[in-house]
C-alpha cells in the first residue's frame, strides 16, 4: 500500500473541543482528507488512518459527547450515506495512538482508558481495526482483542489482513519506569525487529521518525533505522507536522497527529 503523489482532497471536518495551552478548552476542527494509494487490502475499499484524537465531540448517533475517536467512528455510516466514503463494512482502520481526553477537555496530557474507541470502530462493522497505544492510552491487547478477530493492539507483533501486512510498536522512547515507554535504545531495537525481513507493508508507530526538514520533528535514530529496507508506509503521530507527508527511503511517513486520512485507490 504505497502513497501516490496526488494532492489530498478534503472529505469533511469534525468540530471538537480540546484542552488549550495554559488552561481551559478550545474549539478545533478535525480535518478529514483523502489520499491515494496504489493498492488496498482485499475486503477494503478504503483505509482510515488517524491518531492523537485528544478531544471530545458529540456522537451523531447518540448525541452524547465523548471521546473524539468515538465520534469519528460514528460518522462513518453518515459519510457512506452521503457518498463520501464506502460503507463501514468496507473501511479498514489504522490507529496511531493517544486517543484519550479528559471528559471536560480541560487538562492537557491527560491519560485514561480508550478501549471504547476501538469498540466503536468494531461496532460500526469495520473489517480491520489495527493500532498502537500512545503514551497517554490506558488499554490492553486483551481488551481490544475481545471486540473481534481482526481488532488488534500491536506492540512488536504483526497482523495480516487481505494480503496487507501491518506491524506496530506502541509507546515512545523515554523512562521505562513510566507507562508506555522504553529506553531510547530498546525503542529503536523494537522498531528494527518489527520491520525485519520481510518488511511489512505498513508500520504503525506512535512516536515516529524525524522527517527530512526541521519542522517535521521526530526520532532521528528511527529515521536512520528505517531509511534502508523499511516499509512502503510508516504511520505515526505524537508530534504535529504542518506538512504531514515525508519521504523515507523508498517509502513515505504519514503523520496523523490530530488528523484523519482516508486512503483510497480512486
Amino acid at each position: 500500500m504505497r502513497l501516490l503523489g496526488t494532492p489530498p482532497e478534503p472529505v469533511d471536518t469534525i468540530p471538537y473541543r480540546s484542552a488549550a495551552r495554559g488552561g481551559g478548552t478550545e474549539s478545533l476542527p478535525l480535518a478529514v482528507e483523502r489520499r491515494r494509494v496504489d493498492a488496498l487490502p482485499d475486503g477494503c475499499d478504503a483505509v482510515l488512518v488517524a491518531g492523537d484524537l485528544q478531544g471530545v465531540a458529540p456522537s451523531p448517533l447518540t448525541g452524547r459527547t465523548g471521546l473524539l475517536g468515538v465520534a469519528l467512528a460514528d460518522r462513518l455510516s453518515r459519510w457512506a450515506a452521503d457518498g463520501l466514503l464506502p460503507p463501514p463494512e468496507r473501511v479498514g482502520v489504522l490507529l496511531a495512538g493517544d486517543l484519550y481526553s479528559a471528559p471536560g477537555a480541560d487538562l492537557r496530557g491527560a491519560s485514561g482508558p480508550v478501549s471504547e474507541v476501538w469498540l466503536a470502530f468494531a461496532a460500526a462493522g469495520c473489517p480491520m481495526v489495527y493500532g498502537v497505544a500512545g503514551n497517554h492510552d490506558d488499554v490492553t491487547a486483551a481488551e481490544v482483542g475481545a471486540y473481534g478477530p481482526e481488532v488488534a493492539l500491536l506492540d512488536g507483533g504483526r497482523r495480516v489482513f487481505g494480503g496487507l501486512t501491518v506491524a506496530g510498536v506502541s509507546g515512545i522512547a523515554g523512562d521505562p519506569a513510566r507507562p508506555r515507554r522504553r529506553t531510547p535504545e530498546d525503542f529503536v531495537a523494537a522498531v528494527r525487529a518489527a520491520v525485519a525481513a520481510p518488511p511489512p507493508d505498513v508500520l504503525l508507530l506512535h512516536e515516529g521518525p524525524a522527517g527530512p526538514v526541521a519542522e517535521q520533528r521526530g526520532n532521528p535514530e528511527l529515521r536512520r533505522a528505517l531509511e534502508r529496507g523499511g516499509p512502503a508506509l510508516t504511520v505515526c503521530g505524537h508530534v504535529h507536522w504542518r506538512e504531514p507527508l515525508a519521504t523515507l527511503g523508498d517509502g513515505h511517513v504519514l503523520n496523523v497527529d490530530g488528523r484523519a486520512v482516508v486512503l483510497t485507490v480512486r
